[in-house]
């Protein structure tokens, strides 16, 4: 997975889903946890999440709500967003169709 400087304080994570998708997700949240920068999350790769996915994101964004920075989820497949919304979890993230979509979000704020 890789993960790139976007901007100033932005990165880009590209998720290539699985099996790898649980040691991708470890690997943003750490470095979420060492680097305060804001995150986009380019899910285009991933066909499914499971419970355990959805922890690690909700654990990544406490990390980044609670260092005043933004988390957005970008490229999300329709078998994924079925999850996002079963779940409710639709109305708690910031969603953008692109990764240059996403980018022009992180720009205004």
């Amino acid at each position: 997975m890789p993960i790139e400087k976007s901007s100033g304080q932005t990165v880009v994570a590209h998720l290539i889903g699985d099996p790898h998708l649980t040691d991708e997700l470890h690997a943003v949240l750490e470095q979420a946890a060492t680097s305060p920068v804001n995150i986009i999350l380019d899910l285009a790769g991933v066909r499914y999440i499971t419970s355990s996915h959805i922890a690690k994101l909700l654990k990544l964004r406490k990390l980044t709500i609670a260092g005043e920075r933004r988390l957005i989820l970008c490229g999300v497949a329709p078998s994924v967003w079925t999850a996002f919304v079963v779940t409710g979890l639709d109305k708690i993230y910031e969603f953008a169709e692109t990764i240059p979509a996403g980018q022009k979000m992180m720009e205004t704020r």
